[in-house]
């Protein structure tokens, strides 16, 4: 009886298994012992003579039969295509492919074998011997009856797929090394050995736009396979030599043109590189007889040479024209994912270089502070909204900023140093946090009209910031908050917790939803915490933000007085930082100095003709005391003589007068209850002795005006 059922009632699993049965010889041990009936086998074989393939024919086909533990019984990969991939018998198909696709294939090879449905060319890869891997159409199908197992044919995939599925894995990634890997595995289908060469400019994600002059200067980008290679060759991350980038160069660089080259044998290589060395640092060993150097180039007038890829072979198998022409279809066809992913190198580089200027120096003499900034992902377009910032005031005081401007990329990055550069110099000009709020909140609504914001693509309605000023002397911070979650407070002695600020919509905020910004003002004695972060610190899908808020409490409660910030600043993240982020992770601890008593004093005067002359008995006095210099004495004198003065004759009301010695000068403050600012005229006058804010100024080093419940204080900083 035929073994092969009429084509009229044949199942596609018995079509497809008689199909491949010509394809079928006995080979291994499984084979010999009779896995199949005598009778099929001859009608195989009857399949084979009767009607072989043609000779001129490029064999595509392989086929592999394995049992219900998924070992290999029979096998038929004799087509020159399948060269190097071992099938032993008894082994695991498995071990056919690379260690990453394992446990998908074995997935699905189960799966056909439960429940008979056929996985239908999946593009897979296979491994051979040398490390090298060859790109199939791969489908699994249930064995016909009555064997058991599965039947997995292998078809070769064309040229033209195999580039389309290669361009394809080249532009999953936007990290320039991730991309120029993917090239070089996707070119070893070409060769034993392939490498890529980047210019350094496209490496950094600097600005491409012009045929460089000169020389190109090459750094190893990719590299494959990954193993041992001998020594002085370059291997990734390392820069070419000075004569090897020249010679690649000029050789790519033909007329004008960038062209591909091909090397074809030994001596002719070790004849052009004319350098033991050279030899040593481009050769991957002695086996490489011959390459094939492709130019990278961005299309534009003129063209632009990003780099050089290049594929070796051993002297056995020289390239085909065919072949040369796949190479520079799929190096043309791939060229723009490497200037994608530079460019995104490079914005990646300004974001953080805008971050990085961003984040704090230092907290100065009455404040101690540590940040810590993590993106969401490592890639990131990726690096993007959130910020921190703290800086000393010009009076004495110290500012913390933090904010979180929606998105990310460079348009949020953006937005960000825009935000951050507003507040500082708002904040430096001695304007109350509440009144800086209402400017950022202006500031948003502008960048977001039809002409510079939405036409761009890109909203900042909704970002959000919190604004923190601490006075060293009296110990009292001011907050103030645009949608932003509270500071964490803990005090030395006491309870720890977010400070009680008023919920506030966001920055940008539509007319009806505005409300005054409020200020929250608290004491934060010395050695007090106070920790400003963004949401993606504490917002973790598996807690409430409540519960998210009250695990960073006890984190920063753990921090102990002699614990270095900045470390305690990385512990309190790591323990509080949700596995999976979704947005970026910002923290900002501040633990609070302030001065000794010893270093500061406020006298309070009545507003009346004497008040000058006792204020400068009594700030003399105390500089005295101090060992204060005796020109600065005399100028911090003539200061507050005339402040004092212009206070009582354009504020009225009792006056304050505080003196403060810091680490490098003197500050001092007068304090009145008008509300007027001081200015310098055209004339230099400010009263009718023809002296005023001239003097001021000529003797400080700076002075400016702040803005009080009850009035104004006019400030000044000298050098001691």
């Amino acid at each position: 009886m035929d073994s092969t059922p009429p084509p009229s009632s044949a199942s596609p699993f018995d079509m497809v298994s008689s199909a491949l049965g010509q394809y079928m010889p006995d080979h291994g041990p499984a084979a010999a012992a009779g896995s199949a009936g005598p009778q099929g086998d001859d009608a195989a074989r009857r399949d084979v003579s009767a009607d072989p393939p043609p000779a001129d024919q490029e064999q595509i086909l392989g086929a592999v039969d394995l049992d219900r533990d998924l070992r290999i019984t029979r096998w038929n990969l004799d087509a020159p295509v399948f060269a190097g991939v071992e099938a032993v018998a008894g082994s695991p198909f498995v071990g056919l492919l690379p260690p990453s696709d394992v446990p998908t294939v074995t997935r699905r090879l189960r799966q056909v074998l439960e429940t008979g449905e056929p996985h239908v060319a999946r593009v897979q890869r296979l491994r051979r011997g040398d490390g090298s891997e060859l790109v199939v159409s791969m489908s699994i199908l249930a064995a016909a009856a009555p064997k058991e197992g599965l039947t997995v044919s292998l078809i070769a995939m064309a040229r033209r797929l195999h580039l389309y599925a290669a361009e394809t894995a080249i532009g999953t990634s936007l990290d320039i090394g991730e991309t120029a890997q993917s090239l070089a595995e996707s070119l070893l289908a070409w060769g034993d050995v392939t490498a890529v060469d980047l210019d350094f400019a496209v490496w950094t994600g600097e600005a491409v736009t012009e045929q460089p002059q000169g020389r190109l200067r090459l750094r190893r980008a990719a590299l494959v396979p990954d193993r041992a290679w001998p020594d002085g060759y370059v291997t990734p991350g390392d820069d070419l030599p000075g004569d090897a980038s020249r010679l690649l160069s000029q050789a790519i660089r033909r007329d004008d043109a960038a062209q591909a080259i091909v090397i074809p044998d030994r001596e002719a290589i070790e004849r052009v590189l004319g350098s033991p060395r050279l030899v040593r640092a481009l050769t991957p060993g002695d086996q490489a007889a011959a390459v094939v150097c492709i130019p990278l180039v961005l299309d534009g007038k003129p063209p632009v040479v990003l780099g050089v890829a290049e594929v070796w072979r051993r002297a056995d198998r020289p390239f085909a024209d065919s072949e040369l022409f796949d190479l520079q279809e799929l190096v043309a066809r791939t060229s723009h994912h490497v200037d994608l992913a530079r460019q995104h190198q490079r914005e990646h580089t300004q974001v953080l270089a805008l971050q990085r200027r961003l984040l704090p120096r230092s907290g100065g003499d009455t404040i101690q502070t540590a940040s810590v900034y993590q993106p969401a992902t490592p890639d990131s377009a990726g690096v993007g909204g959130d910020w921190v910032n703290s800086f000393p005031l010009p009076d004495g005081r110290t500012a913390l900023v933090v904010g979180d401007v929606v998105g990310h990329g460079l348009g949020a990055a953006a937005t960000m140093g825009q935000l951050s550069m507003e507040a500082r110099a708002l904040l430096s000009a001695g304007l109350a946090p509440d009144e800086v709020l209402e400017h950022l909140d202006e500031t948003v609504s502008l960048l977001d009209d039809v002409e510079s914001g939405l036409a761009a693509g890109y909203s900042a309605l909704g970002s959000t910031c919190c604004i923190a000023v601490y006075d060293p002397v009296s110990h009292h911070v001011e907050v103030a908050s645009a949608g932003h979650l509270p500071p964490i407070l803990v005090p030395p002695d006491g309870p720890a917790g977010p400070v009680g600020i008023r919920p506030h919509p966001g920055l940008g905020a539509e007319f009806a939803l505005r409300e005054p910004y409020d200020v929250h003002a608290f004491c934060a004695p010395p050695g007090s915490l106070l920790a400003l972060y963004t949401d993606g610190l504490v917002e973790d899908p598996a807690l409430s933000i409540d519960e998210g808020i009250d695990r960073l409490t006890d984190a920063v409660s753990s921090v102990h007085p002699w614990d270095a910030l900045e470390q305690a600043a990385q512990r309190v993240v790591s323990a509080v930082a949700p596995t999976r982020r979704r947005d970026d992770v910002t923290l900002l601890i501040a633990r609070m100095i302030g001065y000794r008593k010893e270093d500061t004093t406020t006298w309070r005067l009545a507003a009346r003709g004497d008040a000058a002359a006792r204020a400068r008995t009594l700030v003399s006095q105390l500089l005295e005391q101090w060992g204060t210099g005796e020109h600065t004495q005399d100028s911090v004198l003539l200061v507050v003589d005339e402040l004092v003065a212009n206070a009582v004759r354009f504020a009225g009301g009792p006056i304050t007068v505080r003196l403060i010695r810091t680490g490098h000068g003197l500050l001092c403050e007068v304090g009145d209850t008008g509300n007027g600012r001081p200015r310098l005229g055209p004339g230099g006058l400010l009263d009718d002795t023809g002296r005023g804010l001239h003097v001021v100024h000529g003797l400080t080093t700076r002075w400016g005006v702040r803005w009080t419940d009850t009035g104004k204080v006019v400030w000044a900083s000298f050098e001691r």
